[in-house]
């Protein structure tokens, strides 16, 4: 339950885990034990982490975490050896065999606040979950901010928003020329990706659009010159409050940054499909720019299929960390991309392993990635973290008409001198963008 504290690190969905769920698998506990010889650790494992508490668990992201979490209390090494560790410090062990008087003065003097090492998590969780609560404070102060004049000759309202309106409006690019683009990139079936790229300008011809025509519809509408609709009144506070409209989110991509940010973000992808466009399709593809990301990958692989006639259901992706930071020239197969952020961890480039992450560094940017199509058949699997990939820091996603989730991407096996249990309790994943 503590692990809720830590936001997406503990868990991808909160979970209302509760005493009924410790009462029951206490019983159970002593059931099994009472009337078994040996301990049955396959069933204590099942009913509590399939039934009692992975009952309420609905990721499965979650419940590999549940899983993970269960392996280090429910193993042979907790009966066996003296002292068994449940932190990676040593200082939380199983208590010593003795009555229950000396087992409780031995939980007495355990610390009253436990660090994130007792959830198996880094040390940097303590100030994701104290920028957790600071957000979740000022998002509330911010929900009881009155509307009505600025102080400090900051203007009304009004003018903000007319202000904010028509910055965003002076950065915003012309839409795209779908008909030169449809003409320049053609349906090819040696050549997916071309599919790939005038579905994205469509759906950036969309988004810029609605911001165009909202924008000038607020200017008018602080004016006086149109009716100012429920709609366009959520527009203005947005502009106002500095976060996304939600007029806007209808048409976007997941995002969870302030305003400011969304729209550098949003201009700097519409650059990088501009260049595409105008250009050539780039060596190095920035993964975070596209709406629908699975398409950009699933069009990667299609065209290595196709290129060797092969079924496409056969093919899964191998990962290679590349060395450098660019490059001039794409692969023969499959794409480089670049442009994710490990949470949790970092790649260390000299030893080509994740490692820990820095001290008060939550972040850290991710190598270059070839994404490599190969048969499933000739994977050759190594020492590796199954590391997943979303969109936006929050994790949390659900399933579109596509039957792709709108967070999860896909999984990124790492390679890792570690086993996978340590990265899991620290919660690692890699994140498209960042939420700043």
């Amino acid at each position: 339950q503590e692990r809720r504290l830590y936001g997406p690190l503990g868990w991808n969905i909160p979970y209302g885990f509760n005493d009924s769920d410790l009462r029951i698998t206490a019983r159970q506990l002593s059931m099994f034990l009472d009337e078994n010889d040996e301990v049955p650790w396959k069933a204590l494992k099942y009913t509590c982490g399939e039934c009692n508490y992975g009952g309420r668990v609905t990721d499965n992201w979650d419940r590999r975490t549940l899983l993970t979490i269960l392996d280090k209390c429910y193993n042979e090494g907790v009966t066996t050896q003296e002292s068994y560790s449940l932190s990676s410090s040593g200082q939380f062990v199983v208590p010593p065999d003795g009555d229950w008087e000396s087992t409780v003065d031995f939980i007495d003097g355990l610390p009253l606040l436990p660090q994130p090492e007792v959830f198996g998590m880094h040390e940097n969780a303590d100030i994701t979950k104290n920028q957790n609560d600071t957000n979740r404070l000022f998002a509330t102060l911010v929900l009881t901010e009155g509307g009505g004049s600025g102080g400090g000759g900051g203007g009304s309202t009004d003018d903000k928003i007319d202000a904010v309106a028509t910055d965003i409006l002076s950065k915003l690019p012309d839409n795209y020329d779908m008909e030169a683009a449809m003409i320049k990139y053609k349906v090819k079936w040696e050549e997916s990706m071309n599919t790939v790229l005038c579905q994205e300008l469509i759906k950036f011809n969309r988004l810029l659009t609605v911001i165009r025509n909202s924008l000038n519809q607020i200017k008018k509408a602080v004016k006086g010159l149109i009716v100012m609709s429920i709609e366009l009144d959520a527009v203005g506070s947005s502009l106002v409050f500095a976060t996304q409209p939600a007029m806007w989110k209808a048409k976007s991509y997941p995002s969870l940054k302030p305003l400011a940010g969304y729209v550098t973000d949003m201009l700097e992808r519409c650059k990088f499909f501009g260049n595409w466009l105008d250009d050539k399709p780039p060596p190095v593809f920035w993964l975070s720019s596209f709406f629908f990301t699975q398409a950009f990958l699933t069009g990667s692989k299609q065209n290595f299929a196709r290129k060797f006639t092969i079924p496409i259901d056969a093919l899964i992706f191998d990962y290679e960390m590349m060395p450098k930071n660019s490059y001039r020239n794409g692969p023969r197969d499959g794409v480089y991309t670049y442009g994710l952020f490990f949470e949790g961890a970092r790649w260390d480039k000299k030893a080509e392993v994740i490692i820990e992450s820095q001290p008060k560094v939550l972040y850290s940017e991710g190598p270059v990635m070839w994404f490599k199509p190969i048969k499933a058949v000739d994977l050759t699997l190594y020492p590796h973290y199954e590391c997943p990939l979303y969109k936006t820091g929050d994790r949390r996603g659900v399933l579109a008409t596509t039957g792709h989730s709108s967070n999860f991407v896909c999984t990124i096996r790492m390679p890792s001198d570690k086993p996978s249990s340590h990265w899991i309790g620290r919660g690692v994943a890699l994140l498209t963008q960042l939420n700043e």
